[in-house]
């Protein structure tokens, strides 16, 4: 026969209840061991805080002394030297004052100075009753003489460089070429050549304004053709 137990004497119905109550408590330990801290002593810390509060160092605050430069030198004493002569020294130089009066033996020579002429600006103008004419042969003339000692510069020749050089001069009331200047040029070398031949011509016949000789300004072309 098997033995019988009764309800109450039968645990197996219970286990499962002691086993949650275990693990409960099991929880319940662990968790007040992970909130377990321990907590400083205030009296002791607070202490030492206030003897730490007292004991700080305290850091002298130190200034940079400026470095003066050093004072210049005092200047050189200058000092006088007087030398004490006797009153029975003789004095060997004796200034001599000569007779500056005139008399009638003598002769006063005067210079007369020459004042120098001023050369007033003539007054320069473009078209005159009588045009200023180039040895007799007017414009016309002049043209042969720029041709026939125009030199055709080599550096431009040899770049094959050619065109036309205008050239502005004037006449003055003598008859000289004067203030003659490049207009519009073609090449440095060219431009050069053109103001070469007109300042070497000889005197022209002066234009002149109411019969009176005046300064007229020409303005010239010099053709440059490569042959």
């Amino acid at each position: 026969m098997e033995p019988k137990k009764t309800k109450k004497a039968d645990l197996e119905g219970k286990r499962t209840i002691f086993l949650e109550i275990g693990l409960v408590i099991v929880l319940a330990i662990i968790l007040l061991a992970f909130e377990w801290s321990t907590k400083p002593n205030l009296d002791n810390t607070l202490g030492e805080l206030a003897d730490m509060d007292l004991e700080e160092e305290i850091i002298p605050i130190t200034r940079q002394e400026e470095v003066k430069p050093p004072p210049p030198p005092p200047p050189p004493k200058v000092t006088e030297v007087l030398k004490i002569v006797e009153d029975d020294v003789e004095i060997e130089d004796e200034l001599i004052i000569e007779d500056a009066e005139a008399d009638q033996s003598m002769a006063i020579e005067i210079v007369e100075f020459e004042e120098e002429e001023e050369v007033a600006e003539e007054e320069v103008f473009f078209i005159v009753e009588d045009m200023p004419s180039f040895q007799g042969q007017g414009q016309e003339g002049f043209r042969q003489f720029i041709a026939q000692n125009l030199n055709y510069p080599e550096i431009a020749a040899d770049n094959g460089i050619s065109g036309k050089v205008y050239v502005q001069f004037a006449v003055n009331s003598r008859g000289e070429v004067v203030d003659a200047i490049v207009v519009r040029g073609v090449d440095p070398a060219l431009d050069k050549e053109a103001l070469r031949v007109v300042m070497s011509s000889p005197k022209w016949t002066p234009g002149k304004q109411r019969g009176k000789p005046v300064k007229v300004q020409f303005t010239f072309p010099i053709n440059f053709i490569l042959q």
